[in-house]
This record gives structure tokens, sequence and C-alpha cells, in this order.
């Protein structure tokens, strides 16, 4: 800080010292400024115009971070035509009047009342113009000038990164460019050295370097070795003022990492590894691992393994697991201990990516010898062969023998075996198995034309030890026998027309046989020797497994015989020969001129023979006792009344007693006429169901409004009916309102003549006069013997 302190006090006298010279110089050199040109005389007389001459100066320095106690005099303002009453005033405006720079109103002098800071603001821009003090008239012309702030050596360089991080190959050459660090400085570049820099390093050497003037790190020693030291940590420096004594520095750290480059091979840690393998491991089964260490990494510590040389090249083979860079020695082949106990390998490791660079470290590769011992198992016995295909005749008798399986133990042991068969393969029992030498035989007839294949199991176990057994296929076939003769093909049925020519064929037939084919066709076909000159039918062999069957006669009678049977003998080819009698069924039927088939029926021609008188007589009487049966039945349902429309007895408006005699007491039966009250569709035959919702309600007719109590009864009902019959959603009945209004609040009381025998009425029937013509009868009945007299 003392340093500091003398450096700024050096700089503000030499500054002082400078604008003292100026002033010096500008006063003998030139007479002093006018604010504004004015007139002069000449010797003669005439006027002269003098140009405009500005001020002493049109630029004013000020050295920044100036810290004394005193405002720092930037310059003075003074014009011509101040004459020093103090009648001239001075102002100052522009960036920053007022505030960092004042001018002394009566002087000019111009200072400096803060600390000014170039990095901040480099120059500032004012005016200055004289004014009258009195009136604030301008006398001098406003003029701009510049006070510019002088650089100081007050800021040290700064790094773009405080951390930088670079990559440089191992064994790169002496100079190799690893990374460029810039520092910049806020101090101006154009004034002094406070801005020149100059890098160093201060941690590192000597393993790199740095060039002063550009900053740009390169490697200093040779064969650097990334397995030795992978990462550096270097300091650069960068200094101002050109790095002299008395500069301003700053620091940075760069983190350099050395990365791998393939200058080491694989190296096997030992020269000979052992291995075992049990005999009983199966092909693909691991054995064990061998690695070669290589030190690089990435690409470059990539091993690849294989099987160069060895006794086990065909047992055995070598796979790389490339997450550990290890070598899978796997088992390709079944070892057998009994035959060889151990193997030999030669393996060897080789990088896969070589860089050419240093191919003259190589090679890049190494080699080691595996020993692999064979181990002892407790095997299953092993059959000599992967499975067995014997051969039998058909019907051969029970205990013939098929055919013999041999296993063996492959220890050295080799324990007794036995042998059985899985009944799994073989649920009908036809076979059995000798558990001593395993000796397959029969126990029951075989049928070649039922199971042509046999396929059994054989299990072969150790005596002593259960648990170890083996298991074989035996495939038996049944070997064919001619035991079976040959047979239609098809259940023939021929027809015959009855006008057929002679030596017309009409059917061509052939056989089937369940036998082999070498003990089927050819076929044979024949007709019995005692038929052979059968008078109707003749048989013709075509040779080819078929035969043709001839009419020999012209002429058949479908009334005189329908129906002929004809046997036919077949014979196969085999050895020795077999043979059947088939019978063919030959009907005769009807044609035309051209042979097409018309009729075979022949019940016209045989049913007055076939039935007798008696059965056509029963007959005959069953058909007339059912006629009768059906004629009264017919009879006595036409005789009984049923309703037009059956209802549940539940149904209350179905009980109407009707009335045979109005007015006649309890029998007055006839009272009312009930059909008045049906409903006209009803009566047409079209009656509604009441199951049925109707599609649409019914809206009743204007004009028809119920009538009150009080109107004539008769056109009440006749109201009613109207409604009823014109109403879609009515049932077609409509008696159960008419008496279940007629009821209620009557002054009359009940019309039921029930009780009239047993009770004297008091009651007055007169008011029936006035019900209208149809209760007139009532009304003569029940009225009065004056209002009868008087009507009469």
């Amino acid at each position: 800080m003392k340093e500091d302190n003398c450096l700024h006090a050096a700089l503000i006298c030499l500054g002082m010292l400078y604008y003292s010279h100026a002033i010096t110089a500008e006063k003998l050199n030139h007479p002093r400024p006018s604010l504004h040109g004015h007139h002069e005389k000449g010797k003669e007389g005439q006027v002269l115009h003098r140009s405009k001459r500005g001020w002493v100066w049109n630029q004013f320095f000020v050295i920044e971070e100036y810290t004394g106690p005193d405002p720092v005099l930037v310059g003075r303002l003074h014009s011509d035509i101040d004459s020093g009453d103090g009648n001239i005033k001075y102002i100052l405006s522009g960036e920053g009047a007022g505030i960092i720079f004042v001018i002394d109103d009566k002087s000019g002098n111009i200072h400096a009342t803060k600390t000014l800071d170039r990095e901040e603001r480099a120059q500032y821009t004012l005016t200055a113009q004289a004014v009258d003090r009195n009136t604030n008239r301008p006398l001098e012309p406003p003029s701009e000038f510049i006070v510019k702030v002088q650089d100081i050596n007050d800021n040290p360089p700064e790094f773009l990164h405080e951390n930088y991080h670079a990559n440089v190959p191992e064994r790169s050459n002496v100079g190799t460019s690893v990374i460029q660090v810039t520092a910049s400085d806020a101090d101006d570049p154009t004034y002094g050295n406070s801005a020149k820099l100059v890098y160093s390093i201060l941690e590192g050497q000597p393993y790199f370097s740095v060039e002063a003037q550009t900053g740009i790190i390169r490697t200093a020693l040779p064969n650097m070795d990334r397995e030795a030291k992978e990462e550096y940590h270097v300091v650069i420096q960068a200094k101002d003022m050109g790095g002299h004594m008395g500069g301003l520095s700053g620091t940075t750290k760069v983190t350099i990492t050395l990365t791998d480059v393939n200058d080491n091979p694989p190296k096997f840690p030992q020269s000979v590894y052992q291995m075992s393998v049990s005999e009983a491991a199966v092909p693909g089964e691991e054995v064990g691992r061998v690695k070669a260490k290589d030190p690089d990494i990435g690409e470059n510590g990539l091993v690849a393994y294989s099987i160069i040389d060895g006794d086990g090249m065909e047992m055995f083979e070598i796979t790389t697991d490339y997450e550990t860079q290890e070598g899978v020695v796997k088992l390709k082949k079944r070892l057998d201990f009994e035959t060889k106990k151990s193997y030999s390998l030669k393996v060897e490791a080789a990088n896969v990516h070589i860089d050419p660079k240093f191919i003259s470290n190589g090679p890049f590769k190494d080699t080691v010898t595996v020993k692999i011992s064979v181990e002892d198992a407790d095997e299953p016995p092993v059959f000599l062969k992967p499975s067995y295909i014997f051969e039998v005749q058909e019907n051969a008798a029970s205990g013939t023998v098929v055919g013999k399986v041999h296993a063996k133990d492959p220890d050295a042991a080799n324990s007794a075996i036995r042998y059985s068969i899985d009944r799994h393969t073989d649920l009908e029992r036809y076979f059995i198995i000798n558990a001593e030498d395993g000796n397959i035989k029969t126990i029951k007839a075989l049928d070649r034309e039922e199971i042509a294949w046999h396929n059994i199991s054989v299990f072969a176990v150790e005596v002593h030890k259960q648990h170890q057994e083996a298991k074989v296929p035996v495939a038996i076939k049944v070997v064919d026998v001619n035991d079976n003769a040959p047979k239609f093909a098809a259940a023939y049925e021929a027809f015959v027309c009855e006008n057929a020519r002679s030596n017309q064929q009409f059917i061509t037939i052939s056989a089937d046989d369940k036998d082999d084919s070498a003990n089927g066709p050819r076929f044979i076909f024949s007709l019995p020797p005692e038929i052979i000159h059968n008078p109707n039918f003749t048989l013709r062999d075509n040779r080819d497994n078929t035969a043709s069957v001839l009419v020999r006669r012209e002429g058949f009678s479908r009334q005189k015989q329908d129906l002929y049977l004809l046997p036919i003998v077949i014979s196969d080819g085999g050895l020795p020969p077999m043979s059947s009698t088939n019978t063919l069924t030959i009907r005769v039927c009807g044609c035309d001129s051209n042979g097409s088939l018309l009729s075979c029926n022949a019940e016209a021609y045989i049913l007055n023979a076939g039935l007798s008188t008696g059965a056509l007589i029963a007959i005959l009487a069953c058909i007339v006792i059912l006629l009768v049966i059906v004629v009264l039945f017919v009879t006595l349902k036409r005789q009984k009344k049923e309703p037009l429309i059956v209802f549940e007895e539940e149904d209350v408006r179905e009980n109407i007693i009707t009335y045979d005699d109005e007015g006649g007491g309890e029998e007055d039966t006839e009272a009312f006429d009930i059909a008045t009250l049906q409903n006209p569709d009803g009566i047409n035959g079209f009656i509604p169901r009441k199951d049925i919702k109707p599609e649409y309600q019914y809206m009743p007719r204007p004009g028809l409004r119920p009538a009150p109590n009080s109107v004539d009864v008769d056109d009440f009902i006749n109201t009613r009916i109207q409604e009823a019959d014109n109403d879609p959603t009515a049932p077609p009945y409509d008696s159960i309102q008419i008496y279940g209004y007629e009821g209620r609040g009557s002054v009359a009381g009940s019309l039921s003549s029930l009780e009239s025998a047993t009770t004297d009425s008091d009651l007055d029937y007169d008011y029936l006069q006035n019900w209208g013509p149809r209760f007139k009868k009532l009304a003569d009945l029940y009225g009065s013997k004056d209002t009868f007299d008087d009507d009469s």
C-alpha cells in the first residue's frame, strides 16, 4: 500500500508539472485567448476583422484515483474581455458539471471534487460560456472542451476462468500445445505499460511451460506416462507493467490430464493356470477363467483371447468377457474320464486396437498354458445305441423274442444293470423284458391291422445305485401276415333295367384288403363254381383290381322277380392267398327306352298277392270306426253352446243374468236386453284383447259428455253405450259399469225381484212413468192403481 500511495503521489506531481509547463508555453507563444472575435484597427486606420479564438486548450487532463485533501485543479478558463473587475461570470455545463466538476465563476478555475476512475469513465465533455454577471447576457459563444481521465495502474490482470481443464496424450513430444489461457487488464492499453501482460508458470515445472506473451501451455518433459501419473495441477501467473517490478498480477489454476494411448501390451500374471471339470459337465458349461492385465484403459485396454495350441482344442473353447476383460474357458464336447483324464491348452491374449506410433513397443500380446484335469463322475448307464428298431410278425405266439437292448456302466466300477419297460409307453402290456439280459418278448398276439408300430421306452438302472438310470426308445414294427381276405370296397347295390340287353355292363366293383400291399393286390374276381353258368348275370375280371358285372340274357320282369343276389369270390395276391365270397344285390327297375331309371318299386305288382281279404276288411273297419267317433265328437261340440269369449272365473263382470220375462218376479230373467250394451265390434267378430295395451288413449268425442243423475235414464244408457262402442281401449263388455252405476243413490232402491215374493214393498214407483218407453212395462206393474187406470 505504501508503494501504491507513493506511486500515486509521483504521478500527481508529474501531472501538475506537465500542466504548469503547458500553461507557461502557451503564454509565451500565444496571447491570451478570447472567447470571441473583435475588431482591430490597422496602421492606416483600416478595420481588421480578427477570427474567433478558442480557449487556451480544448482538452484537459486529470489523474484518476486522486485521494488528496483538496479538489484537483483541472484547468482555467479565461476570456480576453475579462478585465478583472468581476463583471464576467463563467458558466460550466455538460457531463458531470456541478457534481464532479465545479468552476469558479469569477476566476474560471475548474476543479474535480470527486475521485475519478478511468475504467468507469475515460473522459467527460463540458461546455464553457462567459456571460455578463448583471444581465446574464452571453459575452462569448459557448465552447466545448474535453476532460480526459489520466490512467494509472490500479487494476490487476484477471483470467477469463478461475480454473481450466485440459487433456494431452501421454508420451507426447516436448513442446506439444496443451491449452492457452488468457487474462485481461482493465487499465488503458494505450498509455504506459499498465495493461501489458506477461505470463509465467508458478507451479507445474518441470513438466509444463508457458509462453510469456501468448499464455500457451506446452509439455516440457518427454515420455510422460499416464500409468505413472495421470493428473497435474499447474498455476499460471499474468503480470502487468511488462512483468517489471511494481506491476500487478493475477493467477489461475489449470488441471491437465494425460489421456491414454496403447503403449502397454497385455501380460498374464502367471505362466500356468490349473483347472478341473467333471466328466458329467454338458457342452457350454464354464470350466474356468484367465485374465491378462493391461494397464491401458478404454479401447486401448481391450483384450481378445484365443486358443492357439494344445491337445484340448477340439474339446474346449474360449470366449472374451469384455466387461471383466477375462477369457472364459468353456466345454465344447462331452468328456470321458475313462478315456482321457487331462488336457492342455495354449491361450493367447492380444490387444484389439494397436497404435502404430508405439508398434515398436510390441508385440501387444501374451500367451499362457492352461491345464485342465477331468474329474471322474458317477455316470448313469449308457445304451450301446441311441435307439433300437425291431421287427416281429403279427399273430406271433406269446413269448416270441422281439429283440435285445444292452447298456453298460461307464464308470470304472462297471455295476450290474437291470432293465425294465416304461409301462406308460406299453399300456396294453404287449411286451415284457428280461431284467438280466435285456431280451424283449411278446406277451400276447399282435395285430398289424390294429397297431402297425409299437413305440416303447426301456429303462436301464444300476443295481446298487437306483438313482442312476438311462432311458432308450425302442420301436417295434409288426410285420404283416396275410390274415385278412379281400372284401368289397363299398356296400354295392346294383340296378338292372327290365329291358336290359344281353352282355350289357351295369356295374363295376372293386375290392379292399386290410393287409399290407404285399399281401393284398392284385385281386382276382370270379363267380363260385356252382353258379359259373348263371343264366342271368356273368362277371368279367378287368385285371386292374376291378371287375364288371354284365347281363347274360335279355329282359327281366319285376312281377316275377325284382331282386337277385349274386355271390362273387375275391382272392388276394398273398402267400398263401386268401379269398372271400361277397354278395352283390341286384334290383330290377323300370327304365325308359334310353335306359334311364324310372322306378324300382314292385308294390303295385305284389299288393294283391301280399294282402289277404281279411286284412283289407279289418283295415276298412278301423277306418269306419274312426270316422264315426269323429262325427260324434263334432256333433257334441256343436250342441254345446259356448260363450264367444272365455274369461277368468275371478272376473265379476261376466256374471250376467239374462232376464227372460220383464217384470216376472223371480222368474224375470229377460228384464233387460243385454245386447244393447254389447260392443258392435264384438258382434261382428272383432273383440279387442284385454291383455294388449292400446296404441293410443281414448279421447271422448266432442258432444258426448256424462249425463247428470237428474236426466233421463234412457238417454244416459244410450250415451254410455255410444262411448263404450267408440272406445278402442274398452273391454268387449260394459255391463259392469251400468249395473254399478244404477245401484248408487237411486230413489227406487234395488230393482231386483228376488225378495218380491216374501216382502211387501211400500215404495212409490210412480217415477217410472218419467223414465221413457223402455220402462213402461215396469211402471205398469209397480205403479199405483190409479196411475195404471189412468194410463189404461
